[in-house]
């Protein structure tokens, strides 16, 4: 496994995406027909303006986040492609200097996702084989809209 300390693992989540994953695992757990759905792809727009996908696991948990795109639809499409050779993709394992365990996704000699960080070996094949078994078959989910997905809270506790 390669290890480089000097690999960026990925820029910080926006605010709004702690939000959105918030949010996320409320619809998923209420939700019964997304529940069955393995993962899920969740479109979010950073701070800079840029849109970003995360791949959460069915409980809500980020597995990876992709590059930036500078429009939604790229973001789409590239969902689209990525799931359609998924059985072409390569996982580069890394581990950072604090220790934790992370990998990146390769596809046609790019780096196309970074993965969240694990505490063991066993936690990152986890994640690696959740994208293998249902990357290809996982729903969309888009939260990069300005119009918030959920109703007000002071409608719904009034």
């Amino acid at each position: 496994n390669p290890v480089n300390s000097n690999v960026r693992a990925g820029s910080s989540p926006a605010l709004s995406t702690k939000a959105s994953n918030n949010c996320l695992e409320l619809f998923l757990f209420n939700n019964p027909t997304v529940k069955d759905f393995m993962g899920t792809f969740v479109i979010t727009q950073r701070n800079s303006g840029f849109y970003k996908y995360e791949f959460t696991s069915r409980k809500g948990k980020t597995i990876l986040v992709s590059n930036d795109f500078e429009l939604r639809f790229e973001c789409e499409e590239h969902i689209e492609y990525v799931k359609n050779k998924i059985e072409a993709v390569f996982f580069m394992k890394f581990k950072s200097k604090n220790g934790k365990l992370y990998f990146k996704m390769i596809l046609d000699e790019k780096e196309i996702a970074v993965s969240r960080k694990y505490t063991t070996q066993l936690l990152m094949e986890k994640g690696i084989n959740e994208i293998i078994r249902s990357f290809a078959v996982s729903e969309v989910l888009d939260f990069s809209s300005q119009d918030f997905a959920f109703p007000d809270a002071a409608d719904l506790f009034e």
